[in-house]
């Protein structure tokens, strides 16, 4: 199992610096850091790829689809404008040399229209089919991220998720499952991560307030015992938001501090992965 931290952390904008934070992840001990492509473009991609290099820290990216970049819209130039625009992001992960590119791809963030919700779903599914060529050639596995009713309406569970993900039929494209959203979402996050099975690329984890991990209420025990069952060895990825009153924060209404420290924070995390996920 590898064990990262999303930059998002520490960023007070998307467009922040991230080279001091992947110093600070490596010298607190995680295996790689998760950039946000809100705020990175090809252009910085060499740079990022050289310091990943100099540092021994692997990168990983996630991104977001705004309003105008639908794949499951009716309208074909907006269906076009999103695969555009994630191409452009599977061409700047790919030359930072990033194995993984996760996130909001199947829907805009925060867009509903749930009676179209089955149109739209075969629509992402064959918008998305045609990424398949440019994720094979960068060698990038992609996650379509399960996101709880108040940023989506689309891929909600981890079933929503795979069924778009099996439609699509490629072996790069996948799920991102993430114990915020399943804390709101699942019955049983265990049973969710079970039935994903091999479909699962990537997994994120916070706690329920999207703190450190181990520090409320939500089962990680019984979460790594099913990642365990299905085999997974891929990244567990550490994707908190912690601090209020910062242009990032308002992004993922995060209204009051949830700890203290965001370093702090990191650090107790990885401890806590280490003695729950390690395998």
């Amino acid at each position: 199992m590898k064990f990262g931290i999303h930059a998002g952390l520490w960023q007070r904008a998307w467009s922040d610096d991230p080279a001091p934070i992947m110093r600070q992840a490596k010298s607190l001990g995680f295996d790689g850091v998760e950039l946000s492509l809100l705020g990175v473009g090809l252009a910085d991609a060499a740079a990022l790829r050289k310091l990943s290099g100099e540092l021994d820290l692997a990168l990983t990216c996630s991104t977001g689809l705004g309003a105008g970049d639908d794949p499951g819209s009716a309208d074909p130039e907006r269906r076009a404008a999103a695969i555009a625009t994630l191409t452009n992001a599977v061409r700047t992960a790919g030359a930072m040399g990033a194995g993984n590119l996760s996130g909001v791809v199947a829907s805009p963030w925060g867009y509903y229209e749930p009676t179209r919700k089955a149109e739209r779903a075969k629509y992402a599914a064959e918008s998305l089919a045609k990424l398949d060529p440019i994720l094979r050639e960068e060698g990038i596995v992609m996650g379509i991220e399960a996101l709880n009713r108040f940023e989506s309406d689309l891929t909600n569970t981890a079933a929503e998720t795979q069924a778009i993900a099996v439609a699509i039929g490629s072996q790069n494209i996948g799920v991102l499952l993430d114990t915020f959203h399943m804390n709101v979402e699942e019955k049983s996050p265990p049973a969710a991560i079970v039935a994903t099975g091999k479909s699962l690329v990537h997994f994120h984890i916070s706690e329920n307030d999207r703190g450190v991990p181990g520090s409320g209420h939500y089962d990680f025990k019984t979460t790594a015992q099913a990642l365990s069952q299905i085999g997974y060895t891929g990244w567990v990825m550490a994707e908190m938001f912690v601090t209020a009153g910062n242009p990032n924060s308002a992004d993922v209404n995060i209204w009051r501090n949830i700890e203290a420290d965001p370093t702090e924070a990191a650090r107790a995390t990885l401890s806590f992965m280490q003695r729950i996920f390690s395998r």
